[in-house]
Order: C-alpha cells, then sequence, then structure tokens
C-alpha cells in the first residue's frame, strides 16, 4: 500500500477513535469550543451522539480512499471528495433529526 494510503487510514482510524469516545462517554465538552458556542442543544448527550454518528460516517471517505490507492493515487482522490460529499450529506441528514 502506498504512503499515502496509509495516512489515510491513520486518520480514519483516529476519526472513528474519537467518535467512540464521544458516543460512549457523551461529553458534550468534548466537542471543539466553536462547536460548543455556536450550538446550544436541548439534550447535549442525545446532540452529542449524533455528532459522533456523523463523525464515524465521515470517516468512510479516507478508508474508502486508501483501499482505491491500491491502484491508482488519481482515483483516489477522486474516491475520497466523492464519498466525503455523500458522507457530509448523509451526516446532515442524521443531525438534522
Amino acid at each position: 500500500m502506498p504512503p499515502a494510503g496509509m495516512l489515510m487510514l491513520i486518520f480514519a482510524g483516529a476519526l472513528l477513535l474519537y467518535a467512540a469516545l464521544l458516543a460512549i462517554t457523551k461529553d458534550y465538552k468534548m466537542l471543539p469550543r466553536r462547536a460548543q458556542v455556536s450550538v446550544k442543544p436541548k439534550n447535549p448527550k442525545q446532540y452529542t451522539v449524533m455528532i459522533a454518528k456523523a463523525v464515524a460516517i465521515s470517516a468512510l471517505s479516507p478508508i474508502a480512499a486508501a483501499v482505491v490507492s491500491i491502484w491508482s493515487e488519481l482515483a483516489a482522490g477522486i474516491v475520497f471528495v466523492v464519498v466525503l460529499v455523500l458522507c457530509l450529506y448523509w451526516s446532515t441528514k442524521i443531525v438534522r433529526n
């Protein structure tokens, strides 16, 4: 696997670890300060779990890019952007509900 693919897998692992920590602890204060100031949810624990789901879904993009980078790094870049757009669209649907 090329070095770019390995870095993508490491990045995806870090995102999944952060999502798992958010989902397990349900600690609203683990979110970045900017997110805490701009949003005042009615139920912070439920909101934190929804954000954890969105972060975990967004980790699919670097995973897909890492798998495709085995064959072509240009195709991996294209896959990264396309899957990221789809994941962010899906994440907004989750957080909006």
